[in-house]
């Protein structure tokens, strides 16, 4: 599995190369934004790891030039800005998964797994429920037209509607969802609901997940 790694911190960049590299990953090194871009344009890559602070162009940027171009490969941020604001400024702009710094080399190795883990774990088969269709293979959801989702909201989504039947409370989706980030909270749920509704309401769904902070959750048309 191949990896591009935009970190701009050399001791930092050597030592996570290390320790993926140790891990079975291939991974390629770069050191600014512009150099990240002309790398995936001539590449193929499993992930992309990207810090925010970067020169030339920021990680931000980066993010949205290849959403734009509709490269899917999936992004987990790195940054040392750990507020609400700028998680939701990551996610907005397509990113898969976020880590402040400073983190554990564990941590950052659960998170790729789990990031780059898609097509092993669910399969190939597309997930319907009511007027919405949720594709696997590019993590969209679709119904009049589509929006990527981040791989959380797609774990999150994905379980909603495995168990459309019951009410799941929030303790559940940490573990089912958020398993591999164990700094998540009942506030992080809530968060990731609230994204989910906003992009069922972009592509024109009459599904909606009710339920309320730190209770319950239940997708419904």
């Amino acid at each position: 599995m191949r990896l591009l790694l935009a970190e701009d911190t050399h001791d930092l960049s050597r030592a996570v190369c290390a320790v993926l590299t140790h891990e079975g990953y291939e991974v390629d090194a770069v050191y600014d934004g512009e150099e990240a871009l002309e790398a995936i344009r001539k590449n193929g890559y499993d992930g992309i790891i990207l810090d925010i602070m970067m020169p030339k162009k920021d990680g931000l940027e980066v993010l949205r030039n290849l959403r734009e171009s509709n490269i899917v490969t999936p992004v987990l941020l790195l940054t040392a800005k750990s507020s609400v604001d700028d998680r939701v400024t990551g996610l907005d702009a397509g990113a898969d998964d976020y880590l402040p710094k400073p983190f554990a080399m564990k941590e950052l190795i659960a998170r790729i797994k789990a990031m780059t883990r898609r097509n092993t774990v669910y399969g190939n088969e597309d997930l319907e429920f009511g007027d919405l269709t949720l594709r696997v293979a590019n993590l969209e959801l679709a119904v009049e037209n589509a929006v990527r989702l981040s791989i959380k909201e797609f774990e999150l989504l994905r379980t909603l509607i495995m168990n459309a039947d019951k009410e799941l409370e929030t303790a559940y989706l940490l573990n089912h969802v958020w398993a591999d980030a164990p700094e998540a909270t009942e506030d992080t749920v809530w968060l990731y609901v609230s994204y989910l509704n906003r992009k069922l309401q972009a592509v024109s769904s009459v599904a909606v997940v009710e339920g309320e902070r730190g209770g319950s959750f239940r997708i419904r048309q």
